[in-house]
């Protein structure tokens, strides 16, 4: 039974909580103990235009509920979507885990509803702005007082009458009762953009079968209206510009009305080719981009902070200190927008040219050259913020399982090592990098051995950019001490500049840990007469190493038996340490964590 027909199905509290996946006793609490009306916060942001955004936010409780809420209507819509848009590429297997979808396809067949794009699964202000891109004319049209519009009476009712709906009216209640705050969808809720779009369709279907009776596009993203056109002239019976006023064609005004809305004539613009056209905050002429001036303050703001360790913001006229974690959302905005674009190339750049293992004839420069100026700027952000400004310890291990392994031995040997995690409660004091193909695009980072070779080849030179005195903290590479790293070893025996620790040391598999350059340092795994060569996974016991996987009944096996095309691979028996953490002897990991430990002593000595 689809998601749609349980919801239908629906007519006590009970089931309707365990649709959303909730305890009944949760959502009788909320809702009828506590109360909705005393589950939020409200505070105001500063608008774009002006003025002050009244945000209302629910306490956790409530926004999972509102959530779980949002999910299932969500899944209700992509399945009304599979009725009425079979071949739509929003349904095929390759779209489920796409991160960005192609809005315009080579078929008509395989077209897929595209009105409305705020808040709604594969759709974002890029979908929305691709859209209208070289057109002659476009126009703006803002909904006055959008989600006050929706009143609890018109939830409710909506659900009820729906023809895809038509839920039982205590359900519809219970939707309204979520969803409400002093009679209107609150800002903040995350289920207030999901009803809104919901209700709003049939808005939706009315414009934009009046955009195509003038051969225009429309598209909606939450209160924003987009039409656009390649006519000589925009149409007239759309929207009337006269002494330099807009005004609203009569069916225009009659549908946007009839939907119980009101046009925002303060905000109405047409604009023309010749002009910046914005679509949602996007410049939308050939491409879709973000505006000058906004990245010029982007790349101003990290020009301070790497020159200076700081950076400002104007707020209402007042220059503020900028926050790190902000700056940050803002650039990854305009990577996804340099990556959507990317992306929509006949022939996209392959985020694999980035490694120097795939470059031709044996190349030793960086690709680095082959990213535009923003993402190199966000590149030299990246590496600040996890090498240079980074608050603890940052460990970087070969692979994903490393890092699990190691996670799990600091929390269950915690108390022995007080500057690597705080035990009440638990928080860990040291941070891993984790790799993704982001991070191999931009910082040339990937896990393996020749990734993190080129890395600290690198490190001394990219540090230069930065003019803070000292990092914040150590930078450490942890690698297996086996012939996987010989390469990087080599390397650095013929260093002169690098410093063994102890001072004692006759090389580098033999010393604790290995001083490269400014904060950044090199740990192996330790080693003993007996044991000339070690990997993480030696250091766990036999016992552990004997842990059968419930689904397969395979073990890692011991260290002399161990077969890698037969026994328990390294991913599996990763997540089987991380589910039985708890009852694991890590004691064998003491003598790695100490040099880590040692290594933290010798950097803030420094």
């Amino acid at each position: 039974m689809s998601r749609l027909d349980r919801l239908k199905a629906v007519n006590t509290k009970p089931q309707f909580a365990r649709l959303l996946g909730i305890h009944p006793s949760l959502l009788t609490y909320t809702l009828y103990k506590k109360r909705p009306e005393h589950c939020y916060h409200e505070f105001k942001i500063p608008k774009k235009s002006g003025g002050k955004r009244t945000i209302n936010a629910p306490d956790e409780k409530l926004k999972s509920i509102q959530r779980a809420l949002a999910d299932l209507l969500l899944d209700c819509l992509d399945e009304i979507n599979a009725v009425y848009f079979p071949s739509a590429e929003t349904l095929k297997p390759k779209a489920k885990h796409a991160d960005i979808l192609k809005v315009k396809c080579n078929s008509a067949l395989s077209k897929q509803p595209a009105l409305s794009h705020g808040f709604e699964r594969k759709r974002s202000i890029l979908t929305n702005a691709v859209m209208h891109l070289d057109k002659k004319h476009l126009l703006n049209i803002d909904l006055k007082d959008f989600f006050p519009s929706f009143n609890f009476g018109r939830v409710r009712g909506f659900f009820i009458k729906n023809n895809h709906f038509k839920l039982h009216p205590s359900t519809a209640t219970l939707i309204a009762q979520i969803a409400i705050l002093n009679n209107e969808l609150p800002q903040g809720s995350p289920c207030s953009p999901v009803i809104a779009n919901l209700i709003t369709h049939h808005l939706d279907i009315r414009l934009a079968s009046l955009a195509a009776k003038y051969s225009c596009t429309y598209t909606r993203y939450a209160d924003d209206i987009t039409f656009s056109t390649r006519r000589a002239a925009f149409p007239r019976q759309i929207m009337n510009e006269k002494d330099g006023g807009y005004i609203p064609s009569k069916r225009l005004a009659s549908e946007v009305n009839r939907a119980g809305f009101r046009i925002n004539s303060q905000k109405t613009r047409i604009l023309y080719r010749d002009s910046r056209q914005e679509v949602t905050g996007l410049v939308a002429n050939k491409k879709v981009g973000v505006k000058k001036e906004y990245w010029r303050t982007l790349r101003a703001q990290c020009h301070s902070l790497f020159t200076t360790d700081s950076f400002t913001k104007i707020v209402d006229g007042k220059k503020v200190e900028g926050n790190i974690n902000e700056l940050e959302g803002q650039l990854n905005f305009v990577d996804q927008v340099d990556r959507y674009n990317r992306l929509r190339q006949k022939q996209p750049l392959n985020p694999l040219l980035a490694l120097r293992s795939e470059q031709k004839n044996g190349d030793k420069k960086s690709k680095r050259h082959l990213l535009n100026n923003r993402e190199r700027t966000l590149s030299d952000f990246l590496f600040y913020k996890l090498f240079i400004s980074n608050s603890k310890t940052t460990i970087l291990t070969e692979g994903k399982t490393d890092n699990t392994y190691l996670k799990s031995a600091i929390q269950a040997l915690a108390k022995r090592f007080p500057t690597l995690a705080e035990t009440k409660p638990y928080q860990p004091l040291v941070q891993f990098m984790n790799y993704s193909e982001r991070t191999r695009f931009l910082l040339e980072l990937f896990g393996g051995c020749d990734y993190l070779k080129a890395f600290a080849e690198n490190y001394s030179s990219r540090r230069k950019k930065y003019l803070k005195e000292k990092p914040t903290s150590p930078v450490i590479l942890l690698l297996d001490n086996d012939q996987g790293p010989k390469d990087l070893i080599n390397r650095f025996s013929k260093d002169k500049s690098i410093t063994l620790l102890p001072s004692t040391s006759k090389n580098i598999r033999d010393a604790e840990f290995v001083h490269v350059c400014d904060n950044l340092y090199l740990v192996l795994t330790p080693i003993s007469p007996k044991r000339k060569e070690t990997d993480i996974e030696y250091f766990f016991m036999a016992k552990t190493r004997l842990l059968k996987d419930s689904k397969t009944g395979k073990c890692f096996n011991t260290i002399s038996k161990r077969d890698e095309k037969r026994d328990l691979s390294k991913e599996a028996f990763a997540q089987l340490v991380k589910t039985n953490k708890g009852s694991i002897n890590f004691s064998r990991f003491g003598p790695l964590l100490t040099r880590i430990t040692k290594v933290q002593k010798h950097y803030a000595a420094l």
